[in-house]
């Protein structure tokens, strides 16, 4: 253990956030970094408990040793913790700024745990400055090949875990860039492409082949020894509202995609928030991101609709530690929107009930109805709102038709692609990782998925199964 009574002496700090009227003016990374000195400190609260719920079950899904690669950041052996670190976490660079840290929810400082995302940030951040990471060739290779269909967290976790076993990797993405939702389903504030691409080019270095605008089928799977299918949930929810066809309503991925896209690479963005009053129907993460991005683009105002009540601000008794609380949370779309427009964008039990259309199909409105306990209609609460842009952020209902058909396979109830043992092999050669297999979930487990489907895949071209 490190500094005995760290965790009394020092309070917790995180990564301070640049002021919104500062951030919002630009597509760049949120945060700021604490100096060295106040890391260190911040590593010092970690308490190296006898039962650490932070790598348990309960917090990280990747088992990070999280007490110990605080500990040696604590004492200053920063290359030492970072390999500690990276013994378990293949992409510190990515969970540092996108995990919502169920580890330090888990922590036994509780509502206080320890700020082990930016720790590990800056471990992972000081390595690549420092020069201590470097392309990890494989001594030995084994002459076999595996493909990675799809190129998420799942998919770069699987294909970098096979690939230090030593098989050849292809990775096989359908868009124009690798990355898949990490490049274009999260915006860049909250995950810079820089940061995507640096790690990319380091795993072509390693020996992986990355082919983009490739949408793999069965064939391309059989001239491989092993594939595993990694192409997330990507099937959106649909209310019905895109089946309206309305001009003015689009899926949120769709959306935040075509904002990277275009922020990339310049040019006219078609789906700009831009003048247009933006709703924006689901409260969760991708909700958020839509607001933050809507604001950037210069909305005319928006406002992100919930179904369900508000969370209580302190955990509920059917709620304890060390489970995730579900309390309510602003986060940082919220905040700016609160910023600009002087209040919450968020607005609960409610949803829309109707879109409003002029002579050419355009949306100009969306009426709104407020929702009772059991998420039906109360008659009477019909509301008229300006809206010229309706974001569909109401999650996903599992693998996409696409692939489904293009590899002859048939989801479950839930649209996974779950084998019937749970294991990540479905047939022959062919396995499955990530969101495909377990459902929409967080970028850490679609992560820590995808080196167990790696594993599996091992043992199997290994002749071990």
């Amino acid at each position: 253990m490190g500094k005995t009574t760290g965790f009394l002496e020092y309070a917790r700090a995180e990564d301070p956030f640049r002021s919104e009227d500062k951030r919002l003016k630009d597509h760049d990374s949120l945060h700021v970094p604490l100096p060295e000195d106040e890391r260190r400190r911040q590593a010092a609260r970690c308490m190296n408990c006898g039962v650490p719920f932070c790598q348990s079950d309960f917090g990280c899904p990747l088992h990070n040793l999280i007490p110990e690669w605080n500990d040696l950041l604590f004492r200053g052996r920063e290359r030492e913790a970072l390999e500690r670190l990276l013994m378990t976490a293949p992409f510190p660079e990515f969970t540092g700024r996108v995990c919502p840290a169920l580890c330090e929810k888990a922590c036994n400082l509780a509502e206080e745990g320890v700020t082990n995302r930016d720790n590990e940030l800056y471990l992972i951040e000081t390595g690549f400055s420092k020069g201590w990471i470097r392309p990890r060739i494989p001594p030995v290779r084994t002459g076999k090949t595996a493909a990675v269909i799809g190129s998420g967290p799942s998919g770069l976790a699987c294909a970098d875990l096979l690939n230090q076993m030593g098989h050849t990797v292809t990775v096989f993405e359908k868009a124009d860039r690798p990355g898949g939702l990490l490049m274009y389903g999260i915006p860049n504030m909250k995950l810079p492409k820089e940061i995507l691409q640096r790690r990319i080019l380091l795993m072509e270095e390693e020996g992986i082949r990355f082919r983009t605008d490739a949408a793999a089928g069965s064939e391309t799977a059989e001239a491989f020894d092993a594939a595993v299918l990694c192409g997330g949930a990507r099937e959106p929810r649909d209310p019905g509202f895109a089946r309206q066809g309305a001009k003015g309503v689009c899926f949120a991925v769709d959306y935040l995609t075509e904002s990277t896209r275009t922020l990339l690479s310049g040019g006219d963005n078609a789906l700009s928030a831009r003048d247009r009053h933006v709703i924006v129907l689901g409260g969760g993460d991708t909700g958020n991101d839509c607001v933050a991005t809507a604001l950037r683009q210069g909305c005319a105002s928006v406002s992100q609709l919930e179904m369900l009540p508000a969370p209580p601000q302190k955990r509920a008794a059917g709620n304890p530690w060390p489970q995730w609380p579900r309390t309510l949370r602003t986060d940082y779309g919220q905040a700016e929107a609160a910023f600009v427009q002087g209040k919450d964008p968020r607005v609960y039990e409610t949803t829309v009930n109707s879109l409003v259309t002029d002579g050419q199909g355009r949306l100009t409105a969306a009426v709104t109805v407020r929702l009772d306990s059991s998420r039906r209609p109360i008659p009477g609460t019909e509301e008229e709102h300006p809206c010229g842009l309706l974001l569909i952020a109401a999650g996903f209902i599992g693998c996409d038709r696409e692939t489904k058909s293009a590899f002859g396979l048939e989801a479950d109830s839930r649209g996974r692609l779950m084998p019937a043992d749970g294991s990540h092999h479905l047939c022959g050669k062919l396995f499955v990782s990530g969101d495909m297999r377990t459902g929409q979930s967080l970028v850490v487990r679609a992560l820590a998925d995808g080196r167990e489907a790696a594993r599996e895949a091992d043992a199997f071209l290994s002749g071990k199964r």
